[in-house]
C-alpha cells in the first residue's frame, strides 16, 4: 500500500505545476483581465485572482479561466450592447447620407418652385396690373396645390390642372366682358365649355403633359429617399438573437477569459459569425438594388433639356402664352359661350377689356424667365454615384465589421483565434442570407423562422419600388401607407431584465465593428472555493483517498 501512496502523491507533485500555468507550481494570475473587466465598467467583487478551473462557463471553452459565469454573463450581455450599437451607429450613418441626398433635391426643387412663384407674381403685375391684382388667389392656389402634391399630399394633380383653367377661363370672360352682367351660374355654364371650346390652345395639354412628368417623379423620388432611410432605421433596430449573442462573445471575449486577449480573430471564422447573425439583414440585398436601380433612373430624367429645370420655372411663361391665346381668339371665343350659355344683359355703363395691356404679356415674361444656371445636372450626378455606392450595404455588413478586426499578416492563419483557441479555423465561409446559414458551425438558425420586422421593410423596398416605376411612366402615384406602424423590434426578443440594462456603450466611428451580445441564460453561477480548484487536482486528491481507504 505505502507503493500506491508514494506513487499518488507523486502524479499529484507532477500534475499541479503542469495545470497551474506553464512550469509555475502556482496558477496564472488574472491581473490582466481583472484590469480589461474593470475598464468596462464592472465591480472586482468575485473576480479571481488567479485562474480557475473553466467547468462553469456555458459559452467559452471550458479550459482554465479568469472568468466566473457572472463575469462570462457580463461580458456576454455587453457584447450584445456594443453590437447593437454598432449596427444602429452604421444605419445612422447610412440614413445621414440618405438624408442628405433628399435635403440636397428637395431644396433645390422648392426653390425652383418658390422662384418660379416669385417670377410670376413680378411679370403678371408689371405686365397684366388689375387683371392679375384682382384674381392673384388663382394663381397663388395652383403653386400651393402643386407644392403640396410634391409633399405627399392626398391632392389629384389632373383635378389641380383643370381646376386651375376652368377657373382662370372665368376670370379672364369676366375681365374680358366686363361691360356685362355675369352672374355664378352663367360662369358655371362658361366653365363647363372649355373642352370643346379650347380656349387657351395646346398650353394645357403639353402643361398638364410637363407637370405631370416632373412632379409625379420627383415626388416619388424623395419619397423613396425617405423610405429607404426608414428602412435602415427600423433594420437597424432589430434586436439580435441569443443565438447571435454567444456567438459573438466566442468571437470577442472569450480570448480575454482564456488569457489570449491579443489574439484576433481568424478571417473566416468572424465572416461566419456576421454572416449568421446578419442572415435576415442580407436578404434586404435583392430588393434594396431594385430600388436604387430604379430610383437611378428616375433622377436620369431630372436633367436635360425637358427636366425640373427646365419644366419648372417656364411655369409662368407656359400660363401667360395660355391667357394671350384666349385674348387673341376673344371674339370667336365669346361668340360660341353666348350660343351655348345665352346672352348677356349689358350693363348702363360699359368698360373696355384689359386686351391691350395682356398683349404685352409675352415678351415681358419670356425676358423674365431666362434660363437659371443649373444645379440638377451635378445633384443627379451627385444622388447616382451614392446609391450605387449604397446598393451592397447589407450584403457588405459583414466585410465591413470583420475587416480591422481580424488577424492579418504573415502566420495570421495559424496563429488566430477560432473560437477554441489560438489555430487555423477549418469550416467554409457561408454565404449570404438565411437560406445560406443552415449548416454555419458558428451561429445555430432556424432558416423556417424569418426575422417578421425585416420582412415587412422587404415588402416597403417592393412597394416603393412598384411606384417609382409607375412614375417612370407618368403614372400618378397615392402614397398613403407609404409607412406601416409596425413597432416590433423583430424576432431576437429579449429573455429578461438584462436587456435594458445600462447604457449602450456606442463605438467611435473610427474603430471598425465589433460585434457582442448576450448569452443564451441569465443565471449566475456563483463560483465557490470548491469550485474554484482545478478539476484534476479534485481527481487526484479522490484517488489519494481511495487509495489511503485500501
Amino acid at each position: 500500500m505505502d507503493s500506491f501512496i508514494i506513487a499518488a502523491l507523486a502524479v499529484c507533485s507532477l500534475t499541479a505545476p503542469a495545470y497551474g500555468d506553464k512550469g509555475t507550481s502556482k496558477a496564472r494570475s488574472c491581473s490582466d483581465i481583472r484590469q480589461f473587466y474593470t475598464g468596462k465598467g464592472f465591480s472586482l467583487d468575485g473576480v479571481p485572482q488567479a485562474e480557475i478551473s473553466g467547468e462553469h462557463l456555458r459559452i467559452c471553452p471550458q479550459g482554465y479561466t479568469c472568468c466566473t459565469s457572472g463575469m462570462e454573463d457580463d461580458l456576454a450581455t455587453l457584447s450584445r450592447r456594443e453590437m447593437e450599437g454598432l449596427l444602429k451607429d452604421a444605419g445612422r450613418s447610412l440614413q445621414i447620407s440618405l438624408t442628405g441626398q433628399y435635403k440636397a433635391f428637395d431644396g433645390y426643387f422648392l426653390e425652383l418652385l418658390n422662384r418660379s412663384e416669385i417670377s410670376l407674381q413680378e411679370t403678371f403685375t408689371q405686365t397684366y396690373g388689375l387683371l392679375y391684382s384682382q384674381n392673384w388667389q388663382v394663381f397663388s392656389d395652383l403653386y400651393t396645390d402643386l407644392r403640396h402634391y410634391y409633399r405627399g399630399s392626398n391632392v389629384n394633380l389632373e383635378e389641380v390642372l383643370n381646376d386651375f383653367w376652368s377657373r382662370l377661363l372665368e376670370k379672364l370672360f369676366q375681365q374680358a366682358n366686363k361691360q356685362y352682367f355675369i352672374g355664378e351660374d352663367y360662369l358655371d355654364c362658361v366653365s363647363k365649355q372649355i373642352e370643346t371650346l379650347r380656349p387657351f390652345g395646346e398650353t394645357p395639354r403639353t402643361m398638364k403633359m410637363m407637370v405631370t412628368r416632373t412632379f409625379v417623379a420627383a415626388r416619388s423620388f424623395v419619397q423613396g429617399l425617405v423610405v429607404s432611410g426608414e428602412v435602415v432605421r427600423k433594420v437597424s433596430q432589430v434586436q439580435l438573437s441569443q443565438e447571435c449573442t454567444r456567438a459573438m462573445m466566442r468571437l470577442t471575449y472569450c480570448p480575454h477569459c482564456r488569457g489570449m486577449a491579443s489574439a484576433r480573430p481568424c478571417a473566416n471564422y468572424c465572416s461566419n459569425v456576421m454572416k449568421g447573425c446578419l442572415a435576415n439583414q442580407a436578404d434586404l440585398n435583392t430588393e434594396w438594388r431594385h430600388l436604387a436601380e430604379t430610383m437611378i433612373q428616375v433622377a436620369d430624367r431630372f436633367d436635360g433639356p425637358s427636366g425640373v429645370d427646365s419644366a419648372v420655372p417656364s411655369l409662368p411663361y407656359r400660363i401667360s402664352e395660355a391667357m394671350l391665346t384666349m385674348m387673341d381668339n376673344i371674339e370667336t371665343i365669346n361668340s360660341k359661350l353666348f350660343q351655348s350659355c345665352g346672352s348677356l344683359r349689358e350693363k348702363e355703363t360699359s368698360s373696355t377689356g384689359v386686351d391691350d395691356s395682356m398683349k404685352r404679356g409675352k415678351v415681358v415674361v419670356e425676358d423674365k424667365l431666362a434660363s437659371s444656371s443649373s444645379k440638377m445636372d451635378k445633384l443627379v450626378s451627385d444622388v447616382t454615384m451614392k446609391l450605387r455606392e449604397l446598393q451592397p450595404y447589407w450584403v457588405s455588413l459583414p466585410s465591413v465589421l470583420c475587416s480591422d478586426r481580424v488577424a492579418t499578416g504573415t502566420g495570421a492563419e495559424d496563429k488566430c483565434w477560432n473560437g477554441m483557441s489560438r489555430a487555423r479555423y477549418l469550416p467554409e465561409v457561408m454565404g449570404d442570407g438565411l437560406a445560406s446559414q443552415i449548416n454555419n458551425p458558428e451561429v445555430e438558425i432556424d432558416i423556417t423562422k424569418p426575422d417578421m420586422t425585416i420582412r415587412q421593410q422587404i415588402m416597403q423596398l417592393k412597394i416603393m419600388t412598384h411606384r417609382l416605376k409607375n412614375a417612370l411612366n407618368g403614372q400618378d402615384v397615392d402614397f398613403q401607407d407609404t409607412s406601416d406602424d409596425v413597432s416590433g423590434s423583430g424576432s431576437g426578443s429579449c429573455a429578461d431584465e438584462m436587456c435594458s440594462r445600462g447604457p449602450r456603450l456606442v463605438v467611435p466611428a473610427t474603430q471598425p465593428p465589433i460585434l457582442y451580445q448576450y448569452p443564451a441564460e441569465n443565471e449566475k453561477v456563483k463560483a465557490s472555493a470548491n469550485q474554484n480548484l482545478p478539476g484534476i487536482s479534485i481527481y487526484m486528491l479522490s484517488l489519494l483517498t481511495l487509495l489511503l481507504r485500501r
